[in-house]
C-alpha cells in the first residue's frame, strides 16, 4: 500500500539510463517550442558525435593496453572492448536516425510490420461494479506541489495523482503480465527490434474534451528537459535511453531506442505526453507558477483547483465521459466518482476515523491492527469487514541505504559490521509478531531476473564486532561504543520519516546495535524534510523503500556513476542513487542490464549487479511482506469474478488497481442497520489465489523460529 509506504518515506522513480562518458552539457533554446525542437536536434547530434568521438578514443586505448595483457587482466580488458564496440554500433545507429525529434510521413513506415492490439487477454475487474460514490482514505503529509515533473514532484502522492491514474501508450496486464493497450490502439515492433511504432486510439482524449495527438508526445518532451526547470532524470531519460521520435501524422508515432530491449513497445509505451494548451505559458516561471495547476489528464481522474485545500486535503474528481470508461481492460476498474486524500499526520489517528467510518478502508497489515485495534464491535457486527491478499509483487527494497560518500561508510568493512549488526529478526519478531519475514537482498523476488541464492547477513554480535576491527575500531569507550585509537568513535545516523512504529523499530535496531559496539543515532523528521535530506545527499545512512515496477528491476537510476557525481566529482543531488555509488564495473553492468535484448542477458546482468550490492554491503535489506490485510466497511465492495479474485496479483496495493467500487445502497443499509443495532455476519476473508510463497502464514500468532549463529 501506498499509504504504508509513505511511513517508510517512499520515493518514486524516473527511469535514468546510459553513458559511463556522458557530459551533463544542455542546449540552450528560447522558451518557443518549435525553435527548441531544431536547437535540441542540433545538440543531440553534437553530443553523439561526441559519444562517438569518445568511444572510439577508448576502443583504441584498450586495444593498446590489450596486446600487453595476461591472465584476469586480459579478460577484463576484452570484456570491457566488446561493451566498447557495441557501444560504437549504438551510436552509428543513433547517428543514422538523422534528427532526435522530427516529422516523417506515412510512406517512410514500413510495410511489413506485425500490429498487435493486445486484446487476447482477460478483463480486469468485476462486471458487477457500480460507479458513484466518494472514497475517503488519508496521507501522511500534505504534497509540496500537484506538478507532474519539475521540483519536488517526485513525491510520495505522485503515485495516487499521476501513476496509477495516467495511460500508457502500452502497459501490462496486472495478471498476466502481458503488454496491453493504453493510449495506442495498436502497436508494431522494427525488424531490428529498436523502433516501435504506435497508432493512438482515435477516441482518446484528455479529461477537457481536447484530442490526444502524436505530437504532443513531442510538446511532454519540450516541457520536461528544458532548461526553464529542475529534471535531471528526464534530460538522462530522453538523451540517452531514446534514439529519437518521429511524429508521422495525428495519430501515428514511433520512438526509437538505443538498442533492442527486452518489452520494447512497454518501454517505448512509457514515453510522456503533454497538451500544449495547456502549457502555453511555458517558461522559466514554470515551477512557480503551475506548483498547484493539476493539467489535463488522459486518465480517469483529476483534481480541480476547488479540491485542493492546502495542508488539509486533495480530492480527485472521475472524469466525465472519460474516453476510456468502456475499453476491455478499464471498463471495470476506477468505479468511484470522487476520491478525496484528507492529511491525517498520525496513523493511530487515522484508524480513529476509520473505525468512525469516516475513511473507507484501512491497511491493518501490521499485527497490532490486525491482532487488537481491529478486534472491535463494528468488525464483529459486520459493519467492517476485514481481507487477506496475498500477492505476487517483487518484495519493495525496503531497509537501509547507506551514504558512501560519508567518513566511515566508505569503508567496506564497516558496512558489513553494520549489516551484522542490525538485528532485523527481533524487530521482525517483536514489531511485526513474526508475521513478516526478512528481505534477503535488494530487488528481490522477480521471478526471471533476482538471485534467490543471495542470503542478508544474520544478526550477530561476533561477526559485526570482528569487520569492525578490520576497520580499525579495536577500542571500546566507557559506553562500550567501538573507537579508534585517534578516537575516531563508530557513530552512524539513520535518517527517516518521523512515525511511531519507526521510532519502535530503529530503536530496538539501535539499542541491539549498541552489543556490537555500534552507536547508531537516529534522526528522523518530517516526511517530506526528509525525503528532502536524502535527495539532496545529506543523509549518512536513510531508512526508506522506493516503489518499484514489474517486470524488470531497475539498476541504473540506483548505482550509475552518472546519478552519483557530476564531472567535477561533486555529488549530483535530486538523482535515485542515494548510495552515491559509482564504480566502472558496475556501470558497464547498469547498461548491459538496460539495454538488454534477451531475458538471459537480463537475468545475467541483473544477477550480478544484485550480487554486488549484497558484497559490497551498501543496502542493509529490512523485512518484506508477500500478503496485505485490510479492513473495510462493507460498502466498499471487492472483485470476486472469474478473472479478477479480490484485485489482480501484480500489484503492491490492491487500491492502486481501482477495481474496487463503492455500494451506495449497502453504505445506506449499514448505517442504518449500525443506527438500530441490527448486526450482519462477520466477514474474514482470506484470498490466497495467487500466493507464492506458502511456507509464509499470515493467520499465524507466533513468532517464526530462525537459526542464529549465536
Amino acid at each position: 500500500m501506498r499509504k504504508i509506504l509513505q511511513i517508510i518515506g517512499c520515493g518514486l522513480v524516473l527511469l535514468g539510463l546510459t553513458g559511463c562518458r556522458t557530459k551533463e552539457v544542455e542546449s540552450r533554446r528560447t522558451s518557443n517550442f518549435d525553435s527548441f525542437i531544431s536547437s535540441y536536434n542540433t545538440h543531440i547530434t553534437r553530443w553523439l558525435n561526441e559519444q562517438k568521438e569518445a568511444t572510439l578514443g577508448a576502443i583504441s586505448e584498450t586495444e593498446t593496453k590489450l596486446g600487453k595483457a595476461e591472465g584476469e587482466e586480459r579478460e577484463a580488458l576484452e570484456r570491457s572492448l566488446a561493451n566498447l564496440k557495441r557501444e560504437q554500433e549504438k551510436w552509428d545507429f543513433r547517428l543514422s536516425l538523422g534528427d532526435y525529434f522530427r516529422y516523417g510521413k506515412m510512406d517512410e513506415i514500413p510495410t511489413n510490420l506485425t500490429w498487435e492490439d493486445g486484446m487476447e487477454h482477460e478483463e480486469i475487474g468485476d462486471p458487477r461494479a457500480k460507479k458513484g460514490g466518494t472514497f475517503n482514505q488519508f496521507m501522511l503529509s500534505f504534497p509540496p506541489t500537484i506538478r507532474p515533473f519539475g521540483a519536488n514532484s517526485n513525491n510520495g502522492f505522485r503515485g495516487s495523482l499521476y501513476d496509477e491514474i495516467d495511460m500508457p501508450l502500452v502497459g501490462f496486464h496486472p495478471k498476466s503480465m502481458a503488454m496491453i493497450p493504453g493510449l495506442a490502439k495498436q502497436w508494431a515492433v522494427s525488424e531490428d527490434g529498436r523502433t516501435v511504432y504506435f497508432k493512438i486510439n482515435e477516441h482518446a482524449t484528455y479529461s477537457d474534451g481536447v484530442p490526444v495527438k502524436a505530437g504532443d508526445f513531442l510538446f511532454g518532451s519540450y516541457v520536461r528537459i528544458s532548461d526553464d526547470i529542475v529534471n535531471p532524470y528526464a534530460k538522462q531519460f530522453y538523451r540517452e535511453n531514446i534514439a529519437g521520435i518521429t511524429v508521422y501524422d495525428d495519430l501515428t508515432l514511433s520512438v526509437s531506442l538505443p538498442e533492442a530491449r527486452v518489452y520494447a513497445p512497454a518501454t517505448a509505451g512509457l514515453m510522456p505526453l503533454s497538451p500544449p494548451h495547456f502549457y502555453a505559458d511555458y517558461g522559466p516561471d514554470f515551477t512557480e507558477r503551475h506548483q498547484w495547476k493539476f493539467p489535463p489528464t488522459t486518465g480517469a481522474y483529476e483534481v480541480l483547483e476547488k479540491d485542493i485545500v492546502k495542508g488539509v486535503s486533495v480530492t480527485q474528481t472521475r472524469v466525465k465521459n472519460w474516453w476510456a470508461q468502456d475499453k476491455k481492460y478499464y471498463k471495470y476498474r476506477f468505479n468511484v466518482d470522487r476520491i478525496r486524500h484528507v492529511v491525517v499526520r498520525d496513523e493511530a489517528k487515522a484508524f480513529e476515523l476509520f473505525r468512525a467510518g469516516e475513511l473507507d478502508s484501512c491497511y491493518i497489515t501490521r499485527p497490532e491492527y490486525w491482532y487488537e485495534k481491529s478486534e472491535m464491535d463494528a468488525v464483529f457486527n459486520g459493519y467492517i469487514e476485514r481481507h487477506t491478499f496475498y500477492n505476487q509483487y517483487p518484495a519493495i527494497p525496503r531497509g537501509m541505504y547507506l551514504n558512501v560518500s560519508k567518513p566511515l561508510l566508505d569503508q567496506k568493512d564497516v558496512r558489513i559490521g553494520i549489516q551484522h549488526a542490525m538485528n532485523w529478526r527481533k524487530v521482525i519478531d517483536v514489531i511485526f509478531r513474526g508475521d513478516y519475514q526478512r528481505l534477503d537482498s535488494f530487488n528481490q523476488g522477480y521471478l526471471l531476473f533476482s538471485d534467490p541464492t543471495i542470503k542478508a547477513r544474520p544478526f550477530s554480535i561476533k561477526a559485526a564486532r570482528e569487520a569492525f576491527a578490520k576497520a580499525g575500531f579495536t577500542q571500546s569507550d566507557r559506553n562500550g561504543i567501538l573507537q579508534r585509537e585517534d578516537g575516531t568513535k563508530l557513530s552512524i545516523s539513520v535518517s527517516y520519516p518521523a512515525n511511531p512504529m519507526l521510532e519502535r523499530m530503529l530503536t530496538i535496531l539501535r539499542e541491539e546495535a549498541k552489543a556490537c559496539g555500534f552507536d547508531l543515532r537516529l534522526d528522523s523528521n518530517e516526511m517530506t524534510v526528509d525525503y528532502i535530506k536524502v535527495m539532496q545527499k545529506q543523509h549518512e545512512m536513510a531508512f526508506t523503500a522506493w516503489v518499484i515496477t514489474p517486470p524488470t528491476p531497475d539498476y541504473y537510476q540506483y548505482l550509475h556513476s552518472s546519478n552519483a557525481r557530476d564531472e567535477r566529482g561533486n555529488l549530483k543531488t535530486q538523482t535515485n542513487n542515494v548510495f552515491a555509488w559509482a564504480r566502472d564495473d558496475t556501470d558497464l553492468l547498469c547498461e548491459k542490464a538496460r539495454n538488454a535484448r534477451t531475458e538471459e542477458e537480463l537475468s545475467d546482468a541483473t544477477y550480478k549487479l544484485q550480487r554486488i550490492v549484497h558484497d559490497e554491503a551498501i543496502f542493509v535489506p529490512g523485512y518484506t511482506v508477500d500478503f496485505v490485510r485490510m479492513g473495510s466497511w462493507r460498502w466498499l465492495r471487492w472483485p470476486d469474478s472469474e478473472q479478477t479474485r479480490f484485485c489482480a496479483p501484480v500489484v503492491y496495493e490492491p487500491l492502486e488497481a481501482h477495481v474496487h467500487w463503492i455500494d451506495k445502497d449497502m453504505k445506506k443499509e449499514t448505517i442504518e442497520a449500525k443506527r438500530k443495532g441490527r448486526k450482519f455476519p462477520e466477514v474474514n476473508r482470506v484470498f490466497d489465489d495467487y500466493r507464492s510463497h506458502p511456507e509464509s502464514d499470515a493467520s499465524k500468532q507466533t513468532p517464526a523460529e530462525e537459526v542464529s549463529d549465536e
